[in-house]
């Protein structure tokens, strides 16, 4: 049985920094991605990484902020948050596939709860 398990979400202040972790069991992926969901708004893509390569993409809006990391002895993956913005608050979610670096939530087999993140102005 997959399990994907977030942590590491809250309230930060505009400016703040936030590191997300992922935890997975179950079974091995080709890529783990992050996105995030706001209020009134679609699924956002917000980063990949190839789990054995370590081959990264991010999305426009936080390349620069954030950077995605992986740990292969632990099975987690990480999504270092700085310089947020009040417009990165949404729920984080991550997400395994077996395709490599895919950026589409349809790409994506196994999702986590999600954890939310709120930066505040």
């Amino acid at each position: 049985q997959v399990q994907l398990v977030e942590s590491g979400g809250g309230l930060v202040q505009a400016g703040g920094s936030l590191k997300l972790s992922c935890a997975a069991s179950g079974r091995t992926f080709s890529s783990m991605g992050w996105f995030r969901q706001a209020p009134g708004k679609e699924r956002e893509f917000v980063a990949a990484i190839h789990w054995s390569g370590g081959g990264t993409y991010y999305a426009d809006s936080v390349k620069g902020r954030f950077t995605i990391s992986r740990d292969n002895a632990k099975n987690t993956v990480y999504l270092q948050m700085n310089s947020l913005k009040p417009e990165d608050t949404a729920v984080y979610s991550c997400a395994a596939s077996r395709r490599a670096l895919p950026t589409t939530p349809a790409t994506y087999d196994y999702w986590g709860q999600g954890t939310q993140v709120t930066v505040s102005s």
